[in-house]
């Protein structure tokens, strides 16, 4: 069942030299995800030298959703491979599809059955029908794998994958298997998917290609590559020998000038076993501060001081200077030699250069250092790298917090509201006597079960169940 493989990756040889190049520390979630859904065979995945990775596979299996429609694409692509020898056999020799594993996976047929799934109609006598009812169930079920993606990526497009065009009709899947039939080399692993099949190589050979063809499909365009890609081996080897050769080593952050989401995926992207030796995180932020700084701590191991400084006067903030006294004191004081210093401000030039006896690996973001402070640390040997370059997938959890921080203060402000006392108000105003049963029983059924209620203009209201 899964011989066909070996043709199709010898069809991509030639692609892979120029494609490590073009997509150089690319990641590999999304098309592991996608891999797994559409039904690419387990070997491919544990093959060392292909893009899908073992470990999404094991994380899919565990959910019964992504396995459900991972077998129903396994069986529809089965089909589609096999159309006329299944369609002979059923209509020669009366056999049905689980009776043809040769065809057919059985072990497909078999999950979904555990899984309480049948697509199989008995009285159907055409195969086009199977396919018809696997079409639907995918179409009915695809959307319980949204949660699998991250937000950022545009979910319609990544479902149009899985829905067949017309794919409710014998039209439509005979119009589908003419197309597969006339492009199999171009489909992923000669499997079967929605899309107009093109000559791109291997399109699930890592997230950056495949996201930035998969917009390109829908005449859109994806841009934000920190996304799909992290930084390279170099960066982070060079960050992990400034830190292991350190004596005694500390981040120093100006908040100010650094992105708590990017410098976040930063930090979940180096390895643990050697950011552990960093003695603690300085925040140097003043009241003009966000949430997210404050959540900082609960998403990294490594001890986090946050230090707020006073506005003496409104329009200045002492943030720089805190920053270059702070990290004297840990020089001289606490005898750390090494600092990471995070921000993109050129001020902190002047901490570097009057601290000859101490080390210092600058982070910054690209967009918001200049080229003569680059040049100054090239020309004095001072490593420095973009936290702009670093997989910041992983930093997704921190903005979620951090939003649901604000919108629980937000939401706890607007709705101070005791409804028991507006009930009692609203008795008195409308001169209405209830039991203490009585009126238990109506703040149950309706003031209870008030709802929160969303115009198409963002207008958030409050409405009872008067139903």
């Amino acid at each position: 069942m899964e011989a066909y493989t070996e043709d199709w990756i010898e069809t991509y040889e030639y692609y892979e030299e120029d494609e490590r190049i073009q997509y150089k520390d690319s990641t590999y979630d999304i098309v592991s995800r996608v891999a797994y859904l559409i039904g690419v065979p387990r070997r491919i995945f544990d093959n060392p030298h292909e893009p899908p990775k073992p470990e999404i596979y094991d994380l899919l299996e565990k959910d019964r959703n992504a396995r459900i429609i991972r077998q129903l694409c396994r069986v529809r692509a089965a089909i589609e491979q096999n159309f006329g020898k299944i369609n002979d056999r059923m209509r020669h020799d009366f056999k049905s599809i689980y009776s043809l594993p040769e065809y057919v996976p059985k072990d497909a047929l078999d999950r979904l059955a555990l899984d309480g799934v049948d697509f199989y109609r008995k009285s159907s006598t055409k195969l086009a029908h199977h396919i018809i009812e696997l079409n639907r169930i995918i179409s009915d079920r695809i959307n319980n794998c949204r949660s699998i993606f991250p937000v950022w990526l545009n979910w319609s497009y990544i479902r149009d994958i899985f829905i067949m065009k017309d794919g409710l009709t014998e039209a439509g899947t005979k119009a589908a298997a003419n197309t597969y039939f006339s492009h199999k080399e171009c489909y992923p692993y000669s499997i079967f998917i929605n899309w107009t099949p093109r000559n791109d190589g291997n399109i699930l050979y890592n997230d950056k290609k495949f996201v930035t063809l998969l917009y390109q499909w829908h005449n859109d365009y994806f841009c934000d590559y920190s996304k799909v890609s992290d930084a390279g081996s170099f960066v982070k080897s060079s960050i992990y020998e400034f830190i292991e050769d350190a004596g005694k080593v500390v981040m120093a952050v100006d908040c100010e000038n650094s992105d708590p989401y990017r410098l976040g995926a930063t930090l979940k992207g180096l390895d643990p076993a050697v950011t552990a030796k960093i003695r603690k995180i300085m925040l140097f932020d003043d009241v003009h501060t966000v949430d997210a700084w404050r959540i900082l701590e609960s998403h990294t191991s490594i001890p986090v001081e946050h230090i707020m400084t006073e506005r003496v006067k409104q329009s200045k903030s002492l943030v720089d200077i805190e920053l270059t006294a702070m990290t004297c004191r840990e020089h001289y004081r606490d005898l750390v030699d090494s600092f990471i210093i995070v921000s993109s401000d050129s001020d902190y030039w002047g901490l570097i250069s009057t601290l000859p006896d101490a080390k210092f690996l600058v982070m910054m973001e690209r967009e918001k250092c200049g080229p003569d402070i680059k040049a100054a640390m090239a020309n004095s040997g001072i490593f420095y790298c973009y936290i702009d370059d670093f997989y910041t997938g992983d930093g997704e959890d921190i903005k979620k917090n951090a939003l649901f921080n604000t919108l629980n203060r937000t939401l706890d402000e607007a709705l101070r509201l005791n409804v028991e006392k507006m009930l009692d108000d609203a008795l008195t105003a409308t001169r209405i006597t209830m039991k203490p049963a009585e009126r238990q029983q109506f703040y149950d059924k309706y003031i209870r079960n008030m709802r929160l209620v969303i115009d198409a203009q963002g207008n958030a209201s409050l409405e009872l169940n008067i139903k």
